[in-house]
């Protein structure tokens, strides 16, 4: 089955990248390969490649850029998915698609189901939730939308990887105590977002790794696990802070905790880890790529 990824230089591509097989053929395709303003040209490069399916795993993710760079926000994350959709339904192939929990409000107070109601709080919600519709609208019968939230990678620019290089030339840390949400190692999202495409699974889904967490209780797990495998040569203060502390040009949601059922009924064989188990196993490998 040859997958196309649309993304090339974005974390979760890199990881898709390395879920190619004798099964799986894989190719990730950038901004220089294809035009996802342009319907006809994406149609046209799918049927060169022979694609079998197609998972999208690029998008507008400066969540506070996009407050000021509305027009880009919205072609990336809702006008690009839907040309995609599109493309996929007249070439009968199956579509995959990553969206956010920011399509969330943050005020429930309990995990998130894929059917609860969205109510963004920003540009970059409001672009995800928009590119969400237009996928339901275009092609349900063979589409999967998959949310995901706080994800990170050995490879390009996270929270872990800035968290551990501001431990490393700080004296001290102020992180935001009061946003709550689950971290995701992407090679895990990686893995359900192939299944997804071979298992034929259709409709809004959520995938995160398991487990609670704050921005805080975050940042003092990369600390103490940095220390532990050596990344880290000394141990630093880190004090909570709050929003209100830390102001932001776009709000971000305090409760984004997503459930993760549906996704594990209709993939049974998809194993889940805590994200602190994820979080060590990402780091030995970011040790292993440094040394």
């Amino acid at each position: 089955m040859k997958i196309i990824v649309i993304g090339k230089s974005g974390q979760l591509a890199w990881e898709l990248s390395q879920l190619a097989s004798p099964e799986h053929e894989i190719v990730c395709l950038g901004r220089n390969d294809i035009d996802l303003q342009n319907f006809a040209a994406i149609t046209e490069c799918l049927q060169q490649q022979k694609a079998a399916g197609v998972i999208n795993a690029s998008a507008y993710t400066a969540v506070d850029q996009a407050e000021s760079d509305v027009d880009n926000a919205f072609m990336l994350n809702a006008k690009a998915p839907g040309n995609l959709a599109r493309a996929c339904k007249d070439l009968a192939i199956s579509f995959v698609h990553v969206s956010t929990d920011f399509v969330f409000h943050g005020d429930k107070g309990s995990p998130y189901l894929p059917a609860d109601e969205i109510n963004p709080l920003g540009v970059y919600g409001a672009s995800k939730a928009q590119g969400e519709q237009f996928i339901a609208d275009i092609y349900p019968e063979r589409s999967s939308i998959i949310r995901t939230s706080w994800v990170y990678s050995t490879h390009g620019n996270n929270f872990v990887k800035t968290m551990l290089n501001l431990m490393r030339t700080k004296p001290e840390l102020g992180v935001i105590s009061d946003q709550i949400g689950t971290p995701t190692y992407a090679k895990g999202l990686a893995t359900a977002c192939v299944a997804s495409l071979t298992g034929n699974v259709n409709g809004i889904h959520h995938y995160t790794d398991t487990g609670v967490a704050s921005w805080f209780y975050f940042a003092v797990a990369i600390q103490r696990i940095g220390f532990e495998l050596g990344l880290l040569d000394k141990i630093i203060p880190i004090k909570p802070i709050t929003t209100a502390q830390y102001p932001t040009p776009a709000k971000r949601p305090h409760y984004s905790v997503l459930d993760k059922s549906s996704l594990a009924s209709v993939l049974p064989e998809l194993t889940f880890s805590h994200w602190q188990v994820q979080l060590h196993m990402m780091m030995t490998a970011l040790k292993a790529e440094q040394s």
